[in-house]
């Protein structure tokens, strides 16, 4: 396996790789599996939401040394987030399967970064989940493993953020982002990020599904990526402005200032699963979106600050490896705006083969230098809310006049 990385360009050879063992594979967890920067099970090992193969998870994991393993308690004590929720298991049974994480940090000795999910209110299996994280809290004082709590979906009324942030390890709101989240930690540690807001009054709202004001969510982020918030003029690595849907065009005029100087990671958080196409049409119109750090609109607001933030800080010094993650970022634009609504008007689930025809209304995309086409398209769990898609970066042909 090492060798096919190798050769796939993703690790330098000799060097020990770093490990990834994600939630489940949906498109967010999945996703950095795609990116060359980590190793992670094979594929087949996840079978949607039936959820993973965890003979074959834990075998992979043991048989596989590296640098630093990222890694979901969830998809190896009970099979993924989905099968979180509802598996009827004992708390001793699903501490049991979390010993080979122990067991591959005393074989290979990497450094080891954990993350679990307090379930959202209407999960069953609420109270074992907690009391699993809760047994766990001496693993985080041991040296060279980070362990924290994402909570998810918190409605209002939700207990989640209360019993997440009772936990003696460090908490925050999220989940499918937090793997990325960590990655970042693992690879990019003590990234310096100034935080711009739309409007000052936003760092102060208490977005849908957090349960906390936004300034309290970012720093919680900030502290899960190993990341150090600074000011805008204290030479940040990266900027990561927040979006909340007041203005447009005020939103555009302030990329505009911020990227002749910065790098720019944008959260669009003005609707939940969704952007704005009204500033899209301004990033698309004034050229901008194919010069920002990354981008996301796809899920709730943590998603979408942890998505931008670790996707802007891993290719900061990788211009096609940052242009193929903002191409995947419109499409989950474009999905929420386009495809899943229309998918949704016209097909039942469990989603066929014939809904892929709404590959057809991908548009012609085109920025830096490039044309993006839609290569190939799939339900990986055969619903309609997400798809996976297959993007290719066509360098585009400029004709040449020749002068006499």
């Amino acid at each position: 396996m090492w060798l096919v990385l190798v050769l796939l360009g993703g690790v330098a050879l000799g060097a020990p790789p770093f490990l990834y063992l994600p939630l489940d594979d949906r498109p967010p967890n999945w996703a950095p599996c795609t990116w060359g920067l980590v190793l992670c099970p094979p594929k087949a090992v996840y079978r949607g939401a039936e959820g993973a193969d965890l003979g074959a998870l834990r075998g992979w994991l043991l048989a596989t040394p590296g640098a630093a393993l990222v890694a979901s308690l969830d998809a190896l004590a009970y099979g993924g987030l989905l099968a979180s929720r509802h598996l009827d298991l004992p708390a001793e049974d699903a501490l049991a399967r979390l010993g080979p994480l122990l067991a591959w940090k005393v074989r290979h000795g990497g450094e080891v970064l954990l993350f679990g999910v307090v379930p959202r209110f209407d999960a069953t299996q609420r109270e074992r989940n907690l009391r699993v994280l809760q047994v766990l809290a001496p693993w985080s004082r041991l040296r060279g493993l980070y362990l924290e709590a994402v909570w998810d979906d918190a409605l209002r009324g939700s207990p989640a953020p209360r019993e997440a942030q009772a936990l003696p390890y460090p908490s925050r709101p999220g989940a499918d982002e937090a793997g990325q989240v960590l990655l970042l930690r693992a690879l990019s540690p003590g990234l310096k990020v100034a935080v711009v807001y739309e409007d000052r009054a936003l760092a102060e709202r208490t977005t849908p599904y957090e349960a906390l004001p936004l300034r309290e969510t970012v720093r919680r982020l900030l502290g899960s990526a190993g990341a150090e918030e600074v000011a805008l003029d204290a030479a940040p690595h990266l900027v990561l402005y927040v979006y909340g849907g007041k203005n447009a065009r005020e939103a555009a005029q302030d990329l505009l200032r911020l990227m002749a100087r910065h790098p720019v990671a944008l959260a669009d958080l003005s609707r939940v699963n969704r952007g704005d196409p009204g500033l899209m049409g301004y990033l698309q119109t004034l050229g901008l979106y194919g010069r920002l750090a990354a981008y996301a609109a796809w899920g709730t607001p943590a998603n979408n600050l942890g998505s931008a933030l670790a996707q802007g800080g891993l290719f900061l010094r990788d211009t096609e490896g940052r242009l193929r993650r903002l191409a995947e970022a419109y499409f989950a634009y474009w999905w929420g705006e386009v495809g899943r609504p229309w998918v949704r008007g016209r097909f039942a689930e469990p989603l066929g083969e014939e809904a892929l025809a709404v590959a057809q209304l991908w548009p012609y995309l085109a920025w830096e230098g490039y044309r993006i086409d839609l290569k190939a398209l799939a339900f990986p769990w055969r619903r309609s809310f997400e798809a996976e898609a297959q993007l290719d970066l066509i360098p585009l042909a400029f004709p040449v006049r020749l002068v006499e």
